[in-house]
Formats: structure tokens, C-alpha cells, sequence
């Protein structure tokens, strides 16, 4: 008997088996796999970033509070006997309080991982509770005001305390060396491709960095740059390109030899949304005179991280506006206002608008 052969149909309620590999069917799961595992890493590191410069700006504030209290005990003693109400304490015991505060305080500042200078506090926290406790045994002493004050050493221990245990935790995720590591980032209304190539002519960024003077273009990898460091020093040294992912990121690196030992990297990331590019900014630097001069330098104003955050700053008004906004060539018009925490209240203010 002949055998008929029926035309085959589509659409008959069977599915016709899949012609695409095994393999290529996974591809799409795979790669959701690895997105998800790469933003759960990346989350991670954000999060441990976030630990540690919490401690360190603990730290850091802890540090010039040791070093105003220890000036103040030492230039004043007897103000400060009297505040607290101890009357007939030794002066010069007072004043040894003071070297050992300011001490801490130094000590705390110069170095990039001070766990032990910090739990040195607490123990000197102890000892001025201990101070107050004898004082108040005193019958000359105003012991309302010793008990005040024995309230506020208190609540500083808590948060020496605290801060020590915090940076005892993340001491072992930061770098030991005297290189100063910032890192800042900032959402632009812009698309990568044009903030990328925005950067990657590097004569443009002295418009934005306020402390850069001057790039000159070597050629493709090299270029000299100049700026101002502290206290108005003009400084210069040769970097070179490391790594350049046309719209993704650009790594540099100072050449062997130069004044300044430096490096960095700036990514241009998908902001969460539709909210245009995410710009993070990673520097690390060795300046001359080490963390000592850097950490003096913050008195006259010159803050990395604040200066790194104003920079930013200008690029996102520049890129989404066409310029930068100043007073300049107003009546009465300065760049800065005369208070530095108006300025720094003003600059929080404008990065959560």
C-alpha cells in the first residue's frame, strides 16, 4: 500500500522543536546571572565604601575636636578649671591634659589607619573622668558644674568608644601607606559619549578644577600638567594614559619620577533611570611633605575631598547648562562668601537639589 504524505501545517496547536542550540538558549539566563552577581558585588564594595568613610570622617572630626580642646586647655587653664568646676585644680596638671589631647588629635589626623590613637582617647577619657571624680570630692568644688561635665566627657567616651570599634571593624579594607585616596561621584543630565569626550580632552578640565592650571598635550597617551598646590605652590608632573574605554573609562597615572605621585580613574556609568550618566571619580596621591602636610593643608581650606566635590560640581553645571555659575563681575560679587561653613553648607544644599 502506498504511503501518503501529508503537507505539514503550522499552527496546529504543535510546537515545531527549537533549532537554537542548548547553549544559546542559556546565553540570555547566563548573562542575567552575571549582571545580577556584578551589581551585588559592586553594592557590596559601595557599602564597605560607605562604612569607611563614615569612620573616617568620625575620625577625622574627633581629631580636630582633641586638638581645639587641647589648645584651649593649654592657653586657658583656668577657664576651663572653672567651667567644669574644679577651683583649686593644678594648672599644670591641666595643661598636661592639653599636650596629650593635641597629641591624640595629631596623631589621629597623620595617619591613615589610627585604630590605636583612637582607642588611646577612651583611655584618656577614663582618666579625666577620674579627674572629675577626685575633683568632685572637693569641698570647694561647684559640683553641678563637675557634673555636667562629667555628663559631656561621658558622652564623648560613648562616641570615642563607638568610633574606635567602627574603625577597628573596616582598618583592614584601607590601605596602610600616605597616599590620599578620594572618591566622589555625581549624576549629569548628559550622555556618556559627550561627558566622556568632554574629559578625555584633557585641556578642558582646568575650566572645571579650580586648583588645575593648566594640560599640555604630549600626544596620544602623555600630557604635562600643571596646578596649585598648597599654599599657592605651582607644581607639575607628566601622566600618561593607563587605560581608555572610548565612553566607559579613562585610568592615568603619574610617570616615574614626577613631583607629585599620582593616579586615577573616572567611569561613566547608566544612571538609575532614565536620569542620564553616572560620573565617579577615584584619585590617590602622594603629596610632598606627606600626610602631615596634607593634613595642615586642610587648615588653610584646601580639603581634597571638598575640592574634588566642587569640581564635580562645575563639570555637571557646565554639561547640562553651557556654563558655570559664579558672582564674578558682580557688584560686591566674590567666588566665595568670607565663611567656609556657609560655603560648605551651600555646596551640601546645591548637591541634594
Amino acid at each position: 500500500m502506498a504511503r501518503t504524505e501529508f503537507p505539514q501545517r503550522e499552527n496546529e496547536g504543535f510546537a515545531r522543536p527549537s533549532s537554537i542550540p542548548l547553549r544559546r538558549q542559556s546565553e540570555p539566563y547566563e548573562r542575567s546571572m552575571r549582571s545580577a552577581q556584578t551589581r551585588s558585588l559592586h553594592d557590596g564594595l559601595k557599602q564597605q565604601e560607605i562604612e569607611v568613610a563614615r569612620a573616617q570622617r568620625r575620625a577625622r572630626a574627633l581629631g580636630w575636636f582633641s586638638i581645639g580642646l587641647g589648645v584651649t586647655e593649654i592657653a586657658a587653664p583656668g577657664a576651663v578649671a572653672r567651667l567644669t568646676g574644679i577651683i583649686d585644680v593644678n594648672r599644670g596638671l591641666m595643661r598636661a591634659l592639653g599636650v596629650r589631647e593635641i597629641v591624640h588629635g595629631v596623631g589621629i589626623l597623620t595617619h591613615r589607619k589610627p585604630v590605636g590613637w583612637l582607642w588611646s582617647r577612651v583611655f584618656g577619657d577614663v582618666i579625666d573622668l577620674a579627674v572629675l571624680g577626685k575633683a568632685a570630692a572637693s569641698p570647694h568644688a561647684n559640683r553641678r558644674r563637675v557634673v555636667a561635665a562629667a555628663t559631656a566627657v561621658t558622652g564623648v567616651t560613648v562616641l570615642d568608644f563607638m568610633t574606635s570599634q567602627q574603625f577597628t571593624r573596616v582598618a583592614d579594607t584601607i590601605e596602610d601607606d600616605d597616599a590620599i585616596h578620594v572618591t566622589k561621584t555625581i549624576i549629569i543630565n548628559r550622555p556618556a559619549e559627550e561627558i566622556y569626550r568632554f574629559w578625555r580632552e584633557f585641556k578642558n578640565l582646568p575650566r572645571v578644577m579650580e586648583h588645575l592650571e593648566s594640560v599640555e598635550v604630549i600626544d596620544d597617551k602623555r600630557s604635562l600638567w600643571a596646578a596649585k598646590g598648597p599654599a599657592g605652590k605651582r607644581v607639575q608632573w607628566e601622566a600618561a594614559i593607563t587605560e581608555d574605554r572610548p565612553n566607559e573609562l579613562i585610568a592615568w597615572r603619574s610617570s616615574e619620577g614626577s613631583t607629585v605621585e599620582n593616579s586615577g580613574r573616572v567611569r561613566f556609568e547608566p544612571a538609575p533611570g532614565i536620569r542620564g550618566t553616572l560620573v565617579r571619580v577615584e584619585l590617590n596621591y602622594r603629596p610632598p611633605g606627606g600626610l602631615l602636610a596634607a593634613t595642615f593643608a586642610k587648615l588653610l581650606g584646601e580639603e581634597p575631598e571638598l575640592q574634588l566635590e566642587e569640581d564635580l560640581r562645575r563639570l555637571k553645571q557646565l554639561m547640562e547648562t553651557g556654563e558655570i555659575i559664579t558672582t564674578e563681575g558682580q557688584p560686591a560679587g566674590r567666588a566665595k562668601s568670607t565663611s567656609w561653613k556657609y560655603d560648605h553648607a551651600a555646596r551640601r544644599l546645591a548637591a541634594g537639589l
